[in-house]
């Protein structure tokens, strides 16, 4: 018998994240999900009146075709996949990797090629339909959090199923504020930060997008970064793990980076010119999220958190012109238990040790 939850989460990802209407159509991207999700979404979709579609994925296929696929074969692949979308009006990916790092032995170049490939894809997606984006919980992934199975499946419907509505006023405040604000300065251990945000409006996510959700966020000026940053979280990109990543700035430039694998994290950072500028700032307040557990999609909605992104921007109003085929939200925890810290908005106080302290935005607290 099917969970109820996953009726649940399936009626709230078609009404709620997408907002599908009848006679829309709707790609849905499975990743090693299982069957009774797909059907979920199916049935969810046809109730709402769209009309859906399906694709199914194996991480250790799409593994094989990287190892040795070619620009010609991607030039085929982009261009069809690109097709199929422009007859989309909605879509959602459910990824459920049984294995994070599946593709961690795909060489460097062959990743850059796939990536620069698909971008188009990536791209229409993103400007031109309703989109939501979500993982798929699984025992490598209650590993990866350091919890058992049914521990972590309680605690991921928790979290996806979380009122995002009733914290819909915080959030429109904590937007505004940030629309108001001309220069951001951000301390903490390793970390002293400037950078401006004025002219580049913010938006705040609640259910839409992603699932789980919980952020607010914008983009810097370009050049106005200046500093250092030691991001706390750690991270899995292009299926390496990175620990202790620590960036500095100059000009808006990582003029320098180090990690506990500095040469992985820098042949990332010179994917392209735009990867070594930051894309995204954004600030998480999810407040049944309190660990890491190298999954960004959960990581960067830590309470108490906020996340600095090296290379593209998000198109429309928070776009600040960074063009990159690298997007990796690096995460920092500002919470007393990995060493506090403190978020100020135009010198004034915004969040001190992960807890905002503007009355507003108190609702946002954990």
């Amino acid at each position: 018998m099917r969970d109820p939850r996953i009726t649940q989460l399936a009626r709230n990802l078609i009404s709620h994240s997408v907002v599908l209407q009848p006679g829309e159509r709707i790609l849905i991207d499975l990743y090693d999900t299982p069957a009774e999700v797909g059907i979920a979404l199916v049935q969810a979709a046809r109730e709402a009146g769209g009309i859906p579609f399906v694709g199914l994925h194996d991480a250790r296929i799409t593994r094989e075709l990287q190892m040795g696929g070619t620009e010609a074969q991607y030039d085929i692949l982009s261009a069809s996949q690109l097709a199929f979308m422009q007859d989309m009006q909605a879509y959602l990916a459910i990824r459920g990797s049984l294995n994070i790092t599946e593709s961690a032995d795909v060489p460097p170049d062959r990743m850059k090629m796939v990536a620069q490939k698909m971008r188009p894809v990536t791209d229409h997606r993103v400007k031109k339909t309703k989109w939501c984006v979500l993982r798929w919980p699984n025992p490598s992934m209650a590993q990866l959090a350091g919890m058992s199975t049914e521990a972590f499946e309680d605690f991921y419907f928790r979290v996806c199923l979380l009122d995002y509505a009733a914290l819909t006023p915080a959030m429109q405040a904590l937007q505004d504020l940030m629309d108001a604000t001309k220069e951001v300065h951000i301390t903490g251990p390793g970390t002293d930060l400037r950078f401006s945000i004025e002219g580049i409006t913010s938006e705040y996510c609640g259910g839409s997008k992603n699932i789980p959700d919980g952020e607010c966020y914008t983009a810097p000026v370009k050049p106005s970064v200046e500093g250092v940053i030691s991001y706390n979280a750690p991270s899995i990109y292009q299926g390496i793990a990175f620990d202790n990543v620590k960036l500095e700035f100059t000009r808006g430039k990582i003029v320098k980076a180090t990690a506990n694998n500095t040469e992985a994290l820098n042949r990332i950072l010179d994917s392209d010119e735009g990867a070594r500028y930051i894309g995204e700032f954004a600030i998480g307040f999810n407040r049944e999220i309190m660990q890491p557990m190298r999954d960004i999609l959960f990581d960067e909605k830590i309470a108490g958190s906020f996340h600095f992104t090296p290379g593209q921007a998000y198109e429309g109003g928070t776009d600040n012109g960074n063009k990159s085929q690298v997007h990796w939200d690096l995460v920092c925890i500002q919470r007393p238990d990995y060493g506090g810290g403190e978020i100020f908005f135009d010198g004034q106080l915004i969040r001190k040790d992960g807890q905002f302290v503007v009355p507003a935005l108190l609702p946002l607290n954990y």
